[in-house]
């Protein structure tokens, strides 16, 4: 089996606009998380934050400015039961782990992890697993792949406001099960499983208002 280098690059809290998710994460973290830009393949946008270790919290929405995109988005954000959940309240929707070899991943991976696309943006670009139906693998418990082009983790260049990631939690009926393909993904130790009745994706962080529970 192939050695990988995996550490948790991202993860994204999805919102029905980027203005809903700026109030609603400011009432629970203290804080405002500042404008990030659009990504025109996907017609979505997104607001970032460090939170340590070279990894960033990503408040997703699409983007109302932005054409059809001509494909369905990533994260189920055109799933029908994704857009009356984020309609509720922003949810949590996706763990990204960055990998130094992404093509392999994909290649020996158990499960479908979607098709690999390139994103660019300026002089930087960004390979990522996105299935073309839009959905998450195992109900978004397990993450999304990405490899970054030669540089610096974009969350140096993002602002720290003093929110950290403590733990992604992953509930699942079967954690031994999940347990299973994570480690198939060399990726279980980068999340914390626990029992529950549903699958379900949380984030415990760290903030100026205590520990938080985004899920």
């Amino acid at each position: 089996m192939a050695t990988f280098i995996h550490k948790i690059d991202h993860f994204a809290i999805g919102a029905s606009s980027l203005q809903n998710g700026i109030n609603t994460l400011k009432g629970s973290l203290g804080v405002e998380v500042p404008n990030g830009s659009k990504h025109d393949a996907m017609s979505t946008h997104n607001c970032v934050m460090q939170t340590g270790n070279e990894s960033f919290l990503e408040l997703l929405a699409i983007d109302p400015d932005a054409p059809d995109p001509g494909r369905v988005r990533w994260f189920t954000m055109d799933n029908p039961k994704t857009i009356a959940r984020l309609a509720e309240r922003p949810r949590a929707l996706c763990w990204v782990v960055s990998t130094n070899n992404l093509d392999e991943v994909v290649n020996t991976s158990p499960v479908d992890l979607g098709e690999v696309i390139t994103f660019v943006r300026g002089e930087r670009s960004w390979r990522l697993t996105v299935p073309k139906d839009g959905h998450l693998p195992e109900n978004a418990l397990l993450p999304a792949f990405i490899e970054w082009s030669p540089g610096p983790h974009p969350s140096t260049g993002q602002q720290d406001l003093g929110v950290q990631l403590q733990q992604v939690l992953l509930t699942h009926p079967d954690p031994q099960a999940l347990t299973a393909m994570l480690t198939s993904l060399q990726v279980d130790h980068l999340a914390m499983v626990q029992q529950g009745e549903h699958p379900a994706l949380s984030f415990e962080l760290s903030s100026p208002t205590g520990t938080v529970i985004l899920d």
